[in-house]
């Protein structure tokens, strides 16, 4: 079996009770800090190009939204991450009760742009931010004083929405923007969400 790997703090507890299963499973990380976690567990690691189709992936999620939209990216790993959930036949996202809303928004959009001239990209995502009739502008994301760089050498843009009433209009505006590689918006992707409440765990479809 082929088991995509999430990025995150939720997504390590995840990765920690695989490796505590002893099973014969391939993972495929959707970063390298996962990955280093994984190889240092011990659990077998191949590459998403080394593998025809991935089984199951599980990973975190930074809001749960109605039909099981999501938003994703605060470990910036999206896009990674989402190039994992397309190439999944099946995919579960687990979260605590705090990140199911009833419309995404209130948790930041992460957007992760080509760093060449990622400032002039930056204003054409206000454009396509305009045109979904959200006012918030696009804040370049930065770890430790200096600018925060994906695994795939990207910069990320966060967006304090605030509400999202077209999460499918949105994503279509911001993949229309050249320099945009990919957005936090996960739509029609997630098949099962576990959410963790005082009580047990609750069960989500689409």
């Amino acid at each position: 079996m082929v088991v995509g790997l999430g990025t995150g703090s939720t997504a390590v507890w995840f990765v920690k009770a695989l490796a505590g299963r002893g099973l014969d499973v391939i993972c495929v990380s959707t970063s390298v800090a996962t990955a280093d976690l994984a190889r240092d567990l011990g659990l077998k690691l191949a590459d998403l190009g080394e593998v025809r189709e991935i089984d199951l992936t599980v990973d975190g999620a930074d809001e749960i939204g109605p039909g099981l939209s999501l938003i994703k990216g605060a470990g910036g790993a999206l896009l990674r991450e989402k190039l994992v959930w397309e190439a999944s036949r099946r995919c579960v996202t687990i979260a605590d009760a705090a990140k199911r809303v009833p419309v995404l928004g209130q948790f930041p959009l992460s957007v992760e742009v080509v760093a060449f001239g990622h400032q002039s990209t930056s204003l054409r995502i206000c454009d396509a931010l305009t045109e979904c009739d959200i006012g918030a502008a696009p804040r370049l994301r930065a770890r430790d004083g200096a600018t925060f760089h994906t695994d795939s050498g990207n910069v990320i843009y966060d967006i304090a929405c605030g509400r999202i009433e077209d999460p499918a209009a949105l994503a279509s505006a911001l993949k229309s923007v050249t320099g945009v590689v990919e957005h936090g918006l996960f739509l029609d992707l997630a098949d099962l969400a576990l959410i963790g409440t005082p009580d047990g765990v609750v069960s989500l479809e689409p």
